[in-house]
């Protein structure tokens, strides 16, 4: 059974930035799908289990932005 979870980004502004952040989250370990909403920050992330919140934050900074 999957597991979905938003978390809110903070910090992008573009296209390219939803391209980036999806990149990073979909590397995290039994992540299924990755849906990012630009105007709102919020990044809804389904999962096979319920992720570790610091992984998200990492991959979120890696891209270059912030959890909020």
């Amino acid at each position: 059974m999957s597991t979905t979870q938003t978390f809110t980004v903070t910090g992008m502004t573009c296209n390219h930035c939803v391209a980036s952040v999806t990149e990073e989250v979909q590397e995290i370990a039994g992540v299924e799908d990755v849906a990012v909403d630009l105007p709102t920050g919020a990044v809804t992330i389904t999962s096979a289990e319920p992720l570790d919140q610091a992984a998200v934050k990492a991959a979120v900074e890696e891209a270059g932005y912030q959890l909020a």
